[in-house]
Formats: structure tokens, C-alpha cells, sequence
């Protein structure tokens, strides 16, 4: 594959390394002020703050390579905090599914980033099997609200969220896809409960939510009753796809050399040793076909077309390399890695290594378990059909 950089290619690089430079984080500025400043001014650039937002609805409407120079700029700098779940996956639900009075209420707040969403996906019973749900949601009589009774769990952010996307059981005589309802509730409401999980990592990141009559109007229902499960698809493709992190990865490898060769190994450093350098040759041509998988998913959404099968492969492949990083991470911190929890010994990355090995583990779970991936991808890609069983 090409991807020589054109002239006008390089120019846009430049502008964007201009940008990010000019509006680069000061030491000892507000940080909140400095975030919401930088997302105005992204703003003011054309559509920056919203990079995968079409033009119809104030995105920047870039080519694939364009959005491959920002990814890979972006991944090297510091940039602003920013949770994904309006940007990246609701509000491409809402353009999609959504009725214009939806999309004229949330999209704003989304975007200005004064209302943070999380997503009520999985339940105690329904991980990997998300369609298995159970939370309940029933009409009024009158056929003005749902009443919605249930308990989702790993919900990112549920703990800083004003609104919840909210998968629902509507109907249960059918198949299990069907009778899915996708509703929208702010989460600062009587019959909300959200409950911290902490997780091995030492961070508090999911919580548990139990959902008891909470009242939902019918308008903030996205598309028909019982017909949720398509919005559940196509969002869970742009999270699959934003999980597989290419570009982070290759900062994250390159950062992996270095601490390497901090490390003695003899007369040399640990880069030297054969057997950890196979290592990291074996994960850096993963992560280069990786790259080059998620450069056709972007050309394929420039040309309008909605993520498919191949963000399974990005969040498979993208998930398994990030995994593997923070193992090696751990690798070179060598014994020093166990005392992650106490004071800090040995390399100044061991401590930091550990605690990013013990929460890399969920990586291959969020989002849909590697083996849903793996489903999907046979299904979808290799034409592997199920057996008439």
C-alpha cells in the first residue's frame, strides 16, 4: 500500500502540527479551561473538534488520509480529555436513527461537551451475549412513557454521566434481536443507582447501575420500538473501532523501545537480547498489517459507507496489541514490576507497567468479547456459516 504523503497531504500535516502546538496544555493553566478552549478553537478550524462528524452536521468532511495525519499527530501530542461515548458513538446513532427534533436537543450539548453520556449495554446476564438482555421497558397505558426496570453493569463513566443510551427488553416473544428498545434518560433522576466497581487495576472506571421505575418519555426513544438491536450494531461498530487505538499503539511501541534500552542486559540493554527483540518484531509487524487494515475502514467511510466487519478485525488485532505492549512493558521491568503497588524500585516504568498490564486485561472483553469478534468476522468475512443445528 502507498501512503506517500501528496503535497497537499503535507500541507494539511503541517496545519494540524501548527494547530496542536499552538494550542499545546501551559504548565500550571486551568486545565478545564484549557480543555473546553481547545475544543472552541478546534471548532473555529472547521469541524476539527468533531473529526468524524459529516459536514451535513459541522464535521470537516476529510479524506481517509487526513484523518490518518490527524490520528497520528493527535497520538503524539497532548490533547484534551474527551470521552467517546456522545461524539463517537451516540451522536452517529442519532444522525442515523434519530428524529430532527433528537438530533437538534443532544447533538449541540455533545458536541460543546456539557453533557457526559455512558452506555447501558451489558447487564449481569448479558456480556457477550448482549441481545440476552433483560432490562424491562414497558408503555403507559396513556402510551406517553416506558417504565424501565433492570441492572446493566461495566458502565464506563456511568459515575460522571448526565444521560445513559440505554438498551431495553420490550418484547420477549420473539427472537432474542428482536424486542430491543434504544432509549435515552439522564441519569440524575429518582431510581437511578449507580454503584462503583473498582478494578484490578485500582481504578475506578465501571460501575454497576440498577435501574427502578424510571420514567421514560416515548420522544426519547432513537428509532422504533422493538427495533433497537440495529442501533446497537452500528454503534457498537464506531466503538469497535475507536477501541483498536492503532495510533496510540505505535507511540506505545516506540516508548517500549526506549524504555528497553534502558534497561541493562549484560554488556548491551534489553533491545540487544534476541529473544525479547523477536518480541517486539513480531508485535510491530502485527501492528503495521493492523494499520493498514484500518486505513481501507477509513477510506470506505469517506465514501459514505458505515463500518462493517472490518471494525471487528480492528477491535480483535487493535485490542491483542495493546495487550501485548503492556506485557512486554511488564516483561522489561523485570522483578521490579511485582512492587507496582508500594514504593517505586528498579526502572521509573515498572510501577506504571504493571498497573497498565493488570488493566489491559479487560481490553479483549469490552466492547465484545474477542470471540464475538472472532464470530463475527467468520461469519461476515470468511462466509463461515453456522451449523443447521
Amino acid at each position: 500500500m502507498d501512503i506517500d504523503l501528496s503535497a497537499e497531504d503535507l500541507a494539511f500535516q503541517a496545519e494540524v502540527q501548527e494547530f496542536l502546538d499552538g494550542n499545546a496544555y501551559k504548565p500550571g493553566e486551568d486545565y478545564n479551561a484549557w480543555r473546553m478552549g481547545w475544543f472552541a478553537a478546534a471548532r473555529e478550524k472547521g469541524g476539527w473538534d468533531v473529526p468524524k462528524w459529516p459536514t451535513a452536521f459541522g464535521g470537516p468532511g476529510w479524506t481517509p488520509t487526513q484523518h490518518y495525519i490527524w490520528q497520528k499527530e493527535t497520538a503524539t501530542r497532548a490533547t484534551p480529555w474527551d470521552m467517546p461515548f456522545g461524539t463517537v458513538m451516540l451522536a452517529p446513532m442519532l444522525m442515523q436513527y434519530g428524529s430532527k427534533d433528537q438530533q437538534e436537543r443532544f447533538l449541540p450539548d455533545i458536541r460543546s461537551r456539557k453533557v457526559n453520556w455512558c452506555q447501558g449495554y451489558s447487564e449481569p446476564g448479558a456480556g457477550s451475549d448482549l441481545a440476552n438482555l433483560k432490562t424491562k421497558a414497558e408503555l403507559t397505558d396513556d402510551g406517553k412513557h416506558y417504565i424501565v426496570n433492570g441492572t446493566k453493569i461495566w458502565t464506563t463513566a456511568a459515575h460522571i454521566a448526565d444521560w445513559m443510551f440505554c438498551l431495553t427488553r420490550t418484547d420477549d416473544s420473539g427472537r432474542k434481536q428482536e424486542g430491543i428498545t434504544f432509549l435515552l434518560f439522564p441519569m440524575n433522576q429518582e431510581g437511578v443507582e449507580v454503584k462503583p466497581i473498582i478494578t484490578l487495576g485500582g481504578a475506578h472506571s465501571v460501575n454497576m447501575v440498577h435501574i427502578t421505575d424510571v420514567k421514560v418519555p416515548v420522544e426519547d426513544r432513537v428509532g422504533e420500538e422493538n427495533k433497537g438491536w440495529a442501533v446497537a450494531k452500528g454503534l457498537l461498530q464506531h466503538e469497535r473501532t475507536g477501541i483498536a487505538g492503532i495510533s496510540n499503539s505505535i507511540v506505545a511501541l516506540e516508548k517500549l523501545k526506549d524504555k528497553a534500552r534502558s534497561v541493562t542486559r549484560g554488556n548491551g540493554s534489553l533491545m540487544d537480547d534476541p529473544g525479547f527483540r523477536t518480541k517486539i518484531a513480531a508485535l510491530e509487524i502485527d501492528l503495521m498489517a493492523t494499520e493498514f487494515t484500518e486505513l481501507r475502514s477509513l477510506a470506505a467511510a469517506s465514501a459514505g459507507t458505515a463500518p462493517g466487519p472490518e471494525s471487528s478485525i480492528l477491535k480483535l488485532k487493535g485490542t491483542d496489541i495493546q495487550q501485548r505492549t503492556a506485557k512486554l512493558t511488564t516483561e522489561a521491568g523485570g522483578l521490579f514490576a511485582a512492587a507496582w503497588g508500594g514504593k517505586t524500585a528498579g526502572p521509573s516504568f515498572a510501577r506504571e507497567g504493571m498497573a497498565s498490564y493488570l488493566a489491559s486485561r479487560a481490553y479483549t472483553i469490552y466492547g465484545g468479547a474477542s470471540e464475538v469478534q472472532r464470530d463475527v468476522i467468520a461469519k461476515n468475512v470468511l462466509g463461515i456459516k453456522r451449523s443447521g443445528k
